[in-house]
């Protein structure tokens, strides 16, 4: 029988859950805009090894399970001597998992800018750095937003990997109080609810930010 007294003593144990979640979150898809970014520099590159370079990353990424690439953090770089606790092994292998995608997103929108602005530039003697950091990032991101943030809500959706390598995120945590309570569908319903509301909180922020990219 329902005793909405063990759900409601559960919560804080599934707040500390989705706190991570959220850590995990944020922390992985830091690490993949930033390797996004490079790696698009690269998918863009004149030079023929920086393209094929960056081609054999997105399709690693992209084609290798992210709970295989998880194992490799975690299991194989001990084997050479190299230990990383569980956050941030789980944090690495989502960034460099959802970095090949971010780096897709952002060529399409490099690519969806018009080739005028960038001859006028060059015409001009704007040196390739300024030309990325003052016109192609700038425009690329604000036109990659809305995929962006569709891949940010698919990475939020990705972290409940990190419990096979013991990081306590939302479903862990409530993997964990189904073990003691023995209410699965009340649980798993505040779990759903719990990446419902982190879930919309980025898609306001990102909307946020839309706006005001456009006005800009």
């Amino acid at each position: 029988m329902f005793d909405p007294a063990r759900l409601i003593a559960a919560l804080p144990e599934l707040a500390n859950g989705a706190t991570n979640t959220v850590m995990l979150t944020f922390c992985s898809a830091l690490l993949s805009w930033v390797v996004g970014s490079v790696i698009v520099v690269g998918l863009l590159s004149p030079v023929a090894l920086w393209r094929r370079a960056g081609r054999v990353y997105v399709s690693f990424m992209r084609g290798t399970p992210a709970l295989v690439q998880l194992f490799l953090v975690f299991f194989a770089l001990p084997m050479i001597g190299v230990h990383v606790p569980p956050f941030i092994a789980a944090s690495i292998t989502l960034g460099l998992n959802s970095g090949a995608y971010v780096a897709e997103i952002l060529r399409g929108a490099l690519l969806a800018i018009p080739a005028g602005q960038i001859e006028a530039a060059e015409a001009l003697g704007m040196r390739k750095a300024a030309l990325w950091r003052r016109i192609l990032l700038p425009q690329g991101i604000r036109i990659a937003l809305p995929s962006l943030t569709n891949e940010l809500t698919l990475l939020l959706k990705t972290t409940p990997l990190a419990s096979v390598v013991a990081v306590t995120e939302l479903t862990f945590a409530g993997q964990i109080v189904i073990a003691r309570t023995f209410e699965p569908a009340e649980v798993l319903l505040a779990v759903a609810l719990g990446y419902i509301v982190v879930s919309q909180a980025l898609v306001l922020g990102a909307r946020a930010l839309e706006r005001h990219l456009a006005v800009t």
